[in-house]
């Protein structure tokens, strides 16, 4: 056995010493550890066991899957994945309507839209009048492509508090209106927002609906001022917008800078 395992020194060197290799096997630990992140653990156990083939698998069918439907948009203060066990706790012994409004607000920052919609909808049997969980719902059908059902919940929303959210839900109020076809009526509340917040989401959509109409010129001041105050803004802001900072350069490329 001994002597087997000196026989294969040579290859394990070699193994070590391969580039692909260690790109392998930082992918392995890369996709392992997202997958105990998220609660995975089946297909940790199958990453752990089933080296490189189920890290791919896990890549493909699940970590791309991940906030999919929500990458570059979220909603102010949504909280992170361990807050679930102590929401659904609370939702046992209390069930109160924010409880599940709250784990609504998780799920949706996870990306999980169905189970956000699930969440919100009992907040509303409980509380159908709170602002926050009929603002949060109109977004997750919104993001679920169904913007007829979010325009009422969000123009209510934004009828009763224009400044909602900070502006994210006059937002998702106008890609509602733009979703559903009707682009003049977004306008006013793009315009609104972008004067009032410096929002890379907003800039890059106004930009979008300007360049639409044949207005390259305030489409350029919107997009150049999203790629210029990109380098000043915090970290977590940037990694949170670079969706729309690149959107940004596409489309100054696209029109001439």
């Amino acid at each position: 056995m001994f002597a087997s395992l000196l026989s294969d020194l040579p290859y394990l060197e070699y193994l070590i010493s391969s580039p692909f290799w260690l790109a392998l096997t930082a992918f392995q630990i890369w996709m392992f550890i997202h997958a105990i992140r998220q609660g995975e653990y089946i297909w940790a156990a199958f990453i752990f066991l089933g080296w490189g083939f189920s890290a791919f698998l896990y890549y493909f069918m699940v970590y791309r899957q991940t906030g999919a439907a929500t990458r570059g948009f979220e909603l102010p203060g949504a909280q992170h994945r361990r807050r679930i066990k102590e929401l659904q706790a609370q939702i046992h012994h209390l069930d109160k309507a924010h409880h599940h409004s709250q784990l609504g607000d998780v799920y949706f920052s996870q990306g999980k839209l169905v189970k956000a919609e699930a969440s919100y909808r009992a907040a509303m049997e409980r509380d159908p009048v709170d602002i926050d969980t009929r603002a949060h719902l109109g977004q997750c059908l919104l993001r679920q492509k169904r913007a007829a059902e979010a325009r009422p919940l969000l123009e209510g929303v934004v009828q009763q508090d224009p400044k909602h959210d900070y502006g994210h839900s006059m937002m998702a109020l106008a890609e509602t209106l733009g979703a559903l076809g009707e682009t003049d009526r977004a306008l006013p509340y793009w315009r609104q927002v972008t004067e009032n917040h410096s929002y890379p989401r907003a800039r890059v959509q106004l930009a979008e609906l300007l360049i639409s109409r044949n207005e390259p010129e305030p489409a350029r001041v919107a997009l150049r001022e999203v790629i210029e105050d990109d380098p000043h803004a915090p970290a977590f802001q940037r990694k949170r917008d670079r969706v729309w900072v690149s959107r940004a350069r596409r489309l100054l490329r696209k029109i001439g800078a």
